[in-house]
């Protein structure tokens, strides 16, 4: 759908937005939110990162917003360096772009994305999530990175298939797709 350069950059950065978003909320009170408030001893999840002084990251407690920052940048150059151009590539292997049904190439791009954007991002998030308060161990960090793909895996490709890429779809024609008249 993207034509060009600017317009690619364009459509990764919208999906990146809500992806980022939507990952940080999953990750923050779906998988994590029953832990957070028993060891805080609160009845909500931000009452419970606000307790223990933000979320851990990189050995430290950051507030979300700087979460949500680091993620996005992250997520944003992958998504730009690797996942856009190799899900593609790898659609288009399997499928002619000038034959099949648009919504079946499309598909094909985003279980592409899924299947490379999430082993990679949960790799980073494990390093970045690392509890290095225990020393580093990398075993524990090969676990963690297997944990955070099987965690996230089935959310990344339902969520990508059914919301967020067709959300985006819908917004990026929206902005710039011309009505021919």
């Amino acid at each position: 759908m993207p034509e060009n350069r600017f317009q690619r950059m364009m459509f990764a950065l919208l999906t990146v937005v809500v992806t980022v978003h939507g990952y940080v909320f999953y990750s923050l009170y779906v998988v994590n939110g029953n832990i957070l408030m028993t060891i805080n001893g609160t009845t909500g999840v931000i009452d419970a990162i606000n307790k223990q002084g933000g979320v851990y990251m990189v050995g430290r407690y950051l507030p979300i917003w700087c979460i949500v920052l680091v993620e996005f940048v992250l997520a944003y150059c992958l998504e730009i360096v690797m996942g856009s151009p190799c899900s593609f590539r790898l659609a288009s292997k399997v499928f002619d772009p000038k034959e099949t049904h648009p919504v079946l190439f499309e598909t094909a791009i985003i279980c592409a994305t899924v299947g490379l954007m999430c082993p990679a991002m949960s790799f980073i998030a494990a390093i970045l999530y690392y509890p290095y308060y225990s020393g580093f161990n990398v075993i524990t960090l090969l676990a963690n990175w297997l944990k955070l793909v099987c965690l996230n895996f089935p959310f990344a490709f339902f969520s990508q298939l059914f919301f967020i890429q067709p959300l985006i779809r819908t917004v990026f024609k929206f902005l710039f797709v011309r009505k021919k008249n």
